[in-house]
């Protein structure tokens, strides 16, 4: 194995007309961004620590998928940091043990991340590995073969568990099985179908220059620019096409937020926000997503709760647990769950609440169906509409947003992360400052505001329902316009 201090040595070492076709940008003086001739972008984030992170983030993931491609996402995951063209698979779990940290690979809706967290001398191995697995990865048919019997399990591990597929199934159901309605896992029919043809034809669409991001937190920013030179400068940007070339921003459905400043801020790990919607790179592959809304039943018996889910495109998330744990969860015992969930896209996002209950046909006593549960989530949204917004509320909402926002940045691996992401979707790093500020400018009159264009009666939405256990809902549309929420 190479001595990954000696990378340390050379990092002097520049081609004078490579370095002249950089371009350098840099936001605050702890974050800086350069973008290399290839047109991948490397930017880090000066902090102080005892460990170092990095981290490859490609704009990529199931969204892209079509019938032809579905479960690559997942497999391309579950099939990093194996044997490549110059590491054995023996030879890539020595150089991975000897990090002396942690090296993983996540895939997403829209986005593939490689990230490694070690001490601050081994970044030059752990981008190695990094661009190995990426650019070298040799895919043979008896690890494949191992991932298919490791994907199976997982298959049926999480269908059997409702708080991990119901989500999946919430996705399929509000954008029609297609785009971000692709599952996340690769579907069951699909595994034996996925093999080294169809990775790496997904490589080659997606795994290009122009969509990728390298970020680092924890190392000088011209080490990790020397480095991502040295292990990608190979990679070739894909052809712009001229009818995506006008495209410079996701688009965002226009009944979530006026052409006015937004009001509600997003959660920034995993995550893209509408508050500065800046995709800067071009894309000649489709991510069109559209939400439908819609409803559907999974009878299961077997399943000591009812759980029941409500969402809509967008809408504020934040503090509304406060108000489900006072007004459903101190009064229904009956109930085991109930929380808000809020999941956010580059154009799109859920927004909505879920409850597991004790099922009416148990026989326990205070069992309810469906029915009766979904009339009390439904009136949580309509308070957002129809009652004044205590100011006292408000603020202790925002204050759980701004804690929960400092707090997960305090993790190196999430800063290295939000960074990376951050980039990729708005080219440019928002710092938690700016976050902060926009948080606290918001009043009761921007929740009652964002609450009618996303749920109001004439917002036109749709909602999305979902109900798995022993009952139906029923229905379920007369109770969204009883309380006065969309519900066509």
């Amino acid at each position: 194995m190479r001595n990954a201090s000696t990378s340390l040595v050379r990092q002097g070492k520049r081609l004078c007309d490579s370095a002249a076709k950089r371009s350098v940008y840099t936001p605050s003086p702890v974050v800086q961004i350069t973008t290399l001739p290839n047109k991948i972008r490397v930017a880090t984030e000066s902090t102080p620590g005892h460990f170092s992170s990095v981290g490859l983030y490609v704009d990529a993931g199931s969204r892209y998928e079509t019938p032809e491609s579905s479960g690559v996402s997942h497999f391309l995951d579950r099939m990093a940091f194996k044997t490549t063209s110059t590491r054995t698979d023996t030879e890539m779990s020595a150089a991975v043990h000897s990090l002396g940290g942690q090296i993983m690979c996540s895939s997403a809706r829209e986005s593939i991340m490689y990230q490694s967290s070690h001490f601050h001398q081994a970044t030059p191995l752990a981008l190695s590995l990094i661009s190995d697995t990426v650019l070298n990865p040799s895919f043979l048919a008896e690890e494949i073969e191992a991932q298919r019997d490791a994907a199976f399990y997982e298959f049926r591990e999480i269908s059997s568990k409702p708080d991990m597929i119901l989500p999946e199934i919430l996705h399929s159901v509000a954008y029609g099985n297609k785009g971000l309605g692709n599952p996340l896992l690769c579907p069951e029919d699909r595994i034996n179908s996925i093999d080294q043809v169809s990775l790496r034809k997904s490589i080659k669409e997606w795994y290009r220059p122009e969509r990728m991001v390298i970020a680092g937190a924890g190392m000088r920013h011209e080490e990790l620019v020397e480095l991502a030179d040295k292990h990608f400068s190979s990679l070739k940007p894909g052809p712009m096409l001229s009818s995506f070339n006008a495209r410079t921003s996701p688009q965002v459905p226009p009944h979530l937020f006026s052409s006015s400043s937004p009001g509600v801020t997003k959660s920034l790990t995993r995550a893209a926000s509408y508050l500065f919607p800046n995709s800067a790179s071009d894309s000649a592959i489709s991510r069109d997503s559209t939400y439908t809304g819609g409803h559907r039943f999974i009878p299961d018996t077997s399943q000591e709760f009812n759980h029941l889910y409500v969402a809509f495109e967008g809408g504020p998330g934040k503090g509304m647990y406060s108000r489900l744990y006072t007004h459903i969860l101190n009064h229904f015992p009956q109930v085991d769950h109930c929380a808000s969930f809020h999941h956010i896209y580059t154009d799109s996002s859920l927004f909505g609440l879920f409850a597991s209950f004790v099922p009416a046909s148990s026989g326990l006593r205070g069992g309810n169906t469906p029915g009766q549960i979904l009339p009390h989530l439904v009136h949580q949204l309509s308070l957002l509409l129809y009652t004044p917004i205590p100011v006292e509320e408000l603020n202790r909402a925002k204050n759980q947003l701004k804690s929960s926002l400092m707090m997960a940045l305090e993790s190196r691996a999430v800063e290295v992360e939000d960074l990376g992401r951050q980039i990729l979707v708005h080219n440019r790093k928002v710092p938690v400052t700016e976050m902060t500020q926009k948080i606290d400018l918001i009043g009761p009159e921007d929740i009652r505001r964002v609450a009618n264009r996303v749920f109001g009666m004439r917002s036109g939405n749709k909602p999305t329902v979902v109900c798995m256990g022993h009952e139906e809902t029923g229905a379920w549309e007369e109770e969204f316009k009883k309380y006065g929420v969309a519900a066509s």
